[in-house]
């Protein structure tokens, strides 16, 4: 019955109503990766969105929504006939560059990646390695201690987790975060833009004062040396964040930290210490991601 109801709430509400409600409003979508329909099921798995979803997605957001780039969102709160939508990714998976920003240049729309120097070319990302490949699920035991006690290090996660006798699986190349070359050429493609997302993806508020330095200032400054026109963006790993990294980000020559919860923008809105965004999980349908991008449902 809530699919049915929202699916006639997607597709009857009419234009001038998303206006009205959220007309000059803003909001910044998360992504992870995109991956192929008749792919194998791959890490955790509600990151691994599937391309035909996606595309269905974009066709939303057309639909309805002005997609711009993430700089002109933030700086300009004016309002306009239509809600406001910036895409963005973080991680820098490969399918996420390989997949679904060759779909954003077709369509002519901007996205922003979020590149952690130290996970390029990995292995593979330590949550996508623990998930169970039958449920895609990652044990929220395992995920609670790997962001507290081991402040999500990766490295420590995959050995405390092989100490523990746990499967550490392998990741198809997919699910792995992209190379440094397959990053500059995705920086080179019109309206892709790239930011920071810390250097190891570690929990920032777990992370000892003296170590943020290189988390943050050392992962702005190798992006910018290799990927010209990169950004003073960061993106809070696992969305982690408190006052004290918000302030150490920007004094450290950041201009914008993004969270990844959080939602709409509203002109009012004083975002300047940390940017929201609307987490999209693969799981999510197509009917209700049409309504929670028009502001008329929530995602939960």
């Amino acid at each position: 019955m809530l699919r049915l109801v929202e699916r006639i709430l997607a597709d009857r509400t009419p234009a001038a109503v998303v206006r009205a409600l959220r007309g000059g409003e803003r909001l910044v979508l998360a992504y992870h990766n995109v991956v192929p329909d008749d792919g194998a099921m791959v890490g955790e798995r509600s990151l691994h969105l599937p391309l035909a979803r996606f595309r269905e997605q974009l066709d939303a957001l057309q639909d309805a929504c002005e997609v711009g780039d993430l700089a002109a969102l933030l700086a300009s709160p004016e309002a306009t006939g239509r809600p406001r939508i910036a895409i963005t990714f973080d991680d820098a998976y490969r399918g996420c560059l390989e997949i679904a920003l060759p779909e954003l240049v077709r369509r002519g729309l901007p996205a922003t990646v979020f590149v952690s120097p130290g996970l390029v070319d990995g292995e593979g990302c330590w949550w996508d390695r623990l998930a169970d490949p039958a449920t895609g699920l990652l044990d929220a035991g395992v995920r609670a201690h790997v962001l507290g006690a081991l402040a999500g290090d990766g490295d420590a996660a995959l050995a405390w987790a092989r100490a523990r006798g746990l499967r550490v699986r392998d990741c198809p190349p997919v699910a792995r975060i992209a190379s440094l070359g397959e990053i500059q050429s995705a920086a080179a493609l019109p309206g892709i833009r790239i930011g920071a997302h810390s250097w190891t993806h570690r929990a920032l508020p777990q992370v000892p004062d003296a170590e943020r330095s290189r988390e943050l200032e050392g992962a702005l400054a190798w992006l910018r040396e290799r990927i010209p026109g990169t950004m003073a963006w960061l993106a809070f790993p696992y969305g982690l964040h408190d006052a004290a990294v918000a302030d150490r980000a920007l004094s450290s020559g950041y201009e914008a930290v993004l969270r990844i919860f959080g939602g709409w923008m509203r002109r009012r809105d004083d975002v300047s210490r940390s940017i929201p965004r609307l987490n999209i999980p693969a799981s999510v349908r197509t009917a209700r991601f049409m309504l929670l991008t028009r502001g008329l449902f929530p995602l939960q």
